[in-house]
C-alpha cells in the first residue's frame, strides 16, 4: 500500500500594523465613505474615501480621521505634521499649568514652647497658601505616652487656628509613638 503524503505550506505570520497613538491618516482610513471637511473648514459632505484622499493629495495635504465613531466618520484635509506639532504644544502647555500637590511635614512635640509653636504655624500657613498639603506629626517620647491628652490638645489647637485656611483631611490618629493629622487647602 502506498501512503499519501500531504504537502503543507508554512505561512509566515501576518505582519501586525504598527501600534500608533492618535487618529488614522491617509491610507490607514479603511472605511468606504467619509464626511469631508476641506482645508478651509467647510463641510463638503459625504464622499468616498478614495475621492477624499485624492482631493487631499491634490492640494498637497493629508486626510485625517477626526471623528472615527461618527456615521460615516468625519475626515479633515490638513497638514498632519503641523497637526501633531500643535497637539504636542497643547500637551506641553497643559503640563506647565498643572500644580503638583506636595505633602509638607511639620513635626511638633506635646510640650512645645509658644514661640516654637508660632514658628510652626507660620510655616504651615505658608505651605497651605502655596497649595500644598501639610502633615502634622506629633511625636511622643518616653513617659509622654502616658499623657496623650496633651498631644491631642496641641493638635486641636492647630486645627482650630488653621480652620479658616485649611480643612482636616485625616483626623488625628495614633500610630505607634506618634499622632498624625493631615491638613489640605480649602
Amino acid at each position: 500500500m502506498k501512503q499519501s503524503q500531504e504537502l503543507t505550506i508554512a505561512r509566515p505570520p501576518m505582519p501586525t500594523p504598527p501600534n500608533r497613538e492618535g487618529p488614522r491618516v491617509n491610507e490607514e482610513i479603511r472605511v468606504p465613505q467619509v464626511r469631508l471637511i476641506d482645508e478651509e473648514g467647510e463641510m463638503l459632505g459625504i464622499m468616498s474615501t478614495r475621492d477624499a484622499l485624492a482631493r487631499a493629495y491634490s492640494v498637497g495635504l493629508d486626510l485625517l480621521e477626526i471623528s472615527p465613531n461618527a456615521e460615516p466618520p468625519v475626515a479633515k484635509v490638513l497638514d498632519y505634521g503641523k497637526f501633531k506639532y500643535e497637539q504636542q504644544k497643547k500637551r506641553n502647555e497643559a503640563r506647565k499649568k498643572q500644580k503638583v500637590i506636595e505633602i509638607k511635614e511639620v513635626k511638633v512635640r506635646p510640650n512645645i514652647d509658644e514661640n516654637d509653636y508660632q514658628v510652626k504655624m507660620r510655616a504651615m500657613k505658608t505651605f497651605i497658601g502655596e497649595g500644598d498639603k501639610v502633615k502634622v506629626t506629633l511625636r511622643f517620647r518616653g513617659r509622654e505616652m502616658a499623657h496623650q491628652d496633651l498631644g491631642v490638645k496641641v493638635l486641636e489647637r492647630i486645627r482650630a487656628e488653621m480652620d479658616e485656611v485649611a480643612k482636616v483631611e485625616h483626623m488625628p490618629k495614633l500610630e505607634n509613638r506618634q499622632m498624625i493629622m493631615v491638613l489640605a487647602p480649602r
